[in-house]
């Protein structure tokens, strides 16, 4: 079964074309985000502030990438994504399109998925290596004192996972 490639950030139109068990290979910008991150976000949507990238159309992955050690960066592999369920509804609300992460999703963050036409990947839980060499850039972006939680945005080429929920 060959993968679907599919470009984020994405709209609903590109979504549409999903279906849950797809398999699809992604390419372009993601933004690494973990609960502490979604915390600040949710908190900056609230208040009004400036976020530290634009909603519209992203794609977050759920993640926290080890220390790059000399390369783009480092091993970077899903974490659970139930620990953002609290913010999910609120971040899709204001644009949110593309959730990559592991494990299952409570059902408000299920029916906001589905309002909205956002999209949730699964990704391999335990490829932490595969993934990091899917990884063409890496820079941080926003709340370096939350460490490996911190925001980055990645540029990433061929990067597995499958629909999980649409």
């Amino acid at each position: 079964m060959s993968a679907k490639k599919f470009i984020v950030p994405s709209d609903t139109a590109h979504i549409k074309d999903l279906h849950v068990g797809d398999v699809v290979s992604l390419y372009g910008t993601v933004y690494t985000a973990r609960d502490q991150a979604h915390k600040r976000i949710a908190a900056a949507i609230k208040s009004g502030e400036k976020l530290p990238f634009d909603l519209r159309g992203a794609a977050v992955y759920y993640c926290g990438p080890t220390p790059a050690n000399g390369n783009i960066i480092g091993a970077c592999g899903p974490t659970t994504s139930g620990r953002m369920d609290a913010y999910t509804p609120l971040l899709i609300e204001n644009g949110l399109s593309v959730m990559i992460g592991k494990g299952v999703r409570n059902a408000e963050v299920i029916s906001a998925i589905k309002k909205r036409g956002a999209v949730y990947l699964t990704a391999i839980g335990g490829a932490a290596a595969l993934y990091q060499s899917k990884v063409r850039s890496s820079q941080l972006i926003a709340y370096p004192d939350l460490g490996c939680e911190a925001v980055y945005k990645l540029e990433i080429e061929d990067f597995p996972a499958v629909v999980g929920i649409v």
